[in-house]
């Protein structure tokens, strides 16, 4: 039988004694120069309020060590806490890690007010283990004001009956005034983001445009060329702006589907190429070689993915279109995948177009907007190799994300 298995002592947790001791006199002074410093770090140096926090708990309630208990959901399991910006005796500690289920900090939260004990390591068996005497523990539970549970502050006393209910109220306010700056540091963060998220979509629209006018040149000429009459060049010239119009539409309408929840099946890699590929496929060149070739078997994408490799394969063509295999009659790319593991290997490969010299000096967007939709959004890596035949570019996928 192991030691969580054992009944509790009964005078394990003693919150009740707070109200019952004499109260010690409140630094009314000290706790609004608390909740001044800690809006200071707020809006200068967000990443200090929670060590402020802990610093100013110590000097408020005379304690012999403090820290965050930061807590880490874990998927299908209870969770962990974390210590960070641990101060006094126990700061050697730091970075250490203890059970939500097991816990003081975990029956706080529980609890959801501040809690005090006595001895815990009478019960926990990872405190005893670690040599730590805590006579007196008070902690307190830090939630967003949103309701997500941040942790809990603990703050430890070297003798028993240092704390009451003063203490326990000043740090109750402390942590609810983190809480709100916290929630209110993340929203700030998450409309950033939003604004940053904006400016890309306009920087992408703007370059979707010139791309736009750049194929449609392209097509105009391909369509001259294989044309033999002013009614087969407008039937050709006409049917490839439907397809590419049809990309669009491939991307637009996976755009706009629910971001949120798990990704439903919304078509499949074939399907999607298929799309994407239509308006590059001209008839005319100088052979009869394909101008794409898809090999892979056949994988399918939520909505997410699709929105994502649609982007990603309508740049790469583009790009071929102006400057690459596709500027020339002769030139082809092949494109083909395969499962390694849980990913998905994609390779892009150009021939018979123009010498590549390397690569360019420059990144322009095609190249960000390429890395940040296969890095960031799909959480894949990406390589490019300015090979002098053509262009190859690999990138790998996690199959979870797609």
């Amino acid at each position: 039988m192991t030691l969580a298995d054992t009944v509790p002592p009964p005078d394990l947790y003693i919150t009740a004694e707070l109200e019952r001791r004499p109260p010690k006199a409140i630094d009314y002074q000290g706790e609004k120069l608390a909740l001044k410093d800690i809006a200071a770090q707020m809006l200068n140096h967000p990443g200090q309020v929670l060590p402020r926090l802990v610093e100013r708990a110590m000097q408020l309630t005379g304690a012999a060590s403090a820290g965050i208990s930061a807590f880490e959901p874990e998927h299908g399991t209870p969770g962990l806490f974390r210590w960070r910006d641990l101060r006094g005796k126990l700061a050697s500690f730091e970075g250490a890690t203890t059970p939500r289920d097991y816990s003081p900090c975990g029956v706080c939260l529980d609890r959801f007010e501040p809690t005090l004990t006595r001895h815990p390591e009478r019960y926990y068996g990872w405190i005893a283990e670690a040599g730590v005497v805590c006579p007196e523990v008070l902690l307190v539970p830090l939630y967003m004001a949103h309701g997500q549970p941040l942790g809990t502050l603990w703050i430890v006393a070297e003798e028993a009956g240092h704390f009451d209910a003063g203490h326990a109220g000043v740090m109750q306010e402390l942590a609810s005034f983190v809480g709100i700056a916290l929630a209110m540091l993340q929203n700030q963060r998450r409309l950033q983001e939003a604004l940053e998220r904006q400016e890309m979509l306009t920087r992408e629209m703007d370059h979707r445009v010139n791309n736009v006018f750049a194929v449609v040149d392209g097509m105009i000429h391909a369509s001259r060329l294989s044309a033999g009459s002013v009614d087969g060049y407008a039937r050709s010239l006409s049917g490839r702006l439907h397809a590419l119009a049809a990309a669009h539409a491939l991307v637009r309408e996976a755009s706009g589907t629910e971001a949120d929840g798990p990704p439903a099946s919304a078509g499949t890699l074939h399907e999607l190429t298929r799309a994407i590929f239509k308006p590059y496929e001209a008839s005319g060149q100088a052979s009869d070689r394909p101008r794409l070739v898809v090999n892979g078997a056949d994988v399918p994408l939520g909505n997410r993915a699709i929105t994502s490799l649609a982007l990603v394969f309508h740049e790469l063509a583009t790009n071929a279109a102006k400057y690459g295999a596709l500027s020339e009659e002769a030139g082809c790319v092949s494109v083909s995948w395969e499962r390694c593991g849980e990913h998905l290997a994609v390779r892009w490969h150009e021939e018979g177009g123009p010498p590549i010299q390397g690569p360019s000096q420059r990144q322009g967007f095609g190249s960000i907007l390429l890395r940040n939709t296969l890095t960031r959004q799909l959480g894949g890596t990406f390589e490019l190799d300015w090979r002098e035949p053509g262009l190859a570019v690999m990138f790998s996928l996690p199959l979870s994300r797609l």
